[in-house]
């Protein structure tokens, strides 16, 4: 999704140096180019919003339910270990934050992978729970209920904590492009209408 938004980025940048092509044959295929980028970039914005709003169910996949016992909240990330495959790469997800005595319900992929990690934080940066945990049966859901502060493992911890804080990154990095392309497209749909106007006087 990163490089298709920078592509966008870039995209509305090149409509705003052609806005003020008006005029000769190159005039017309600077408009369509325009015009398609803006209703590319609108679209494609909209069915990113939607999907990431709407609940991640995914085909083959295992219902993995997270329960705060906890008297404080905390935020919950759960980390995928691909181990099945030569691969070995982490997926995470931001399960989000758990108030006590509530749950949240994520979807795990584990086509590749027979366990995965469930991170908890106190705050931002404060790590207070890592537990990791095996899956031998895919056709069995998952329920995690959280009942102390425990750190399981601390060589995995630290790990699960690089991956957790590179996902917060990638995120932060992502949030950016997006706000700019927000701007760009605001400014080419400004020049657009003012356009218009001015051809209607």
């Amino acid at each position: 999704m990163g490089f298709i938004i920078s592509i966008i980025f870039f995209s509305l940048i090149l409509s705003l140096f052609l806005y003020k092509v008006k005029s000769g044959e190159f005039a017309k295929l600077a408009k369509i180019f325009r015009i398609f980028t803006l209703v590319f970039s609108i679209s494609l914005f909209t069915y990113w919003f939607i999907k990431k709003s709407s609940i991640g169910i995914v085909s083959n996949s295992v219902s993995l339910q997270v329960i705060n016992k906890l008297p404080q909240p905390l935020d919950f990330y759960v980390i995928t270990v691909n181990n099945l495959d030569k691969s070995g790469t982490f997926e995470t997800k931001h399960i989000g934050k758990v108030r006590p005595e509530y749950y949240r319900i994520e979807y795990l992929k584990l086509t590749k992978s027979d366990q995965y990690w469930i991170v908890g934080y106190l705050g931002k940066k404060n790590m207070v729970y890592f537990s990791q945990h095996a899956v031998p049966n895919k056709n069995m859901d998952q329920i995690v209920e959280v009942q102390n502060y425990i750190i399981q493992s601390e060589k995995l911890s630290e790990q699960a904590k690089k991956h957790v804080e590179n996902y917060n990154f990638e995120n932060i990095q992502l949030g950016i492009w997006v706000t700019l392309c927000f701007l760009l497209i605001f400014l080419n749909i400004s020049l657009m209408v003012r356009t218009k106007s001015k051809q209607i006087k």
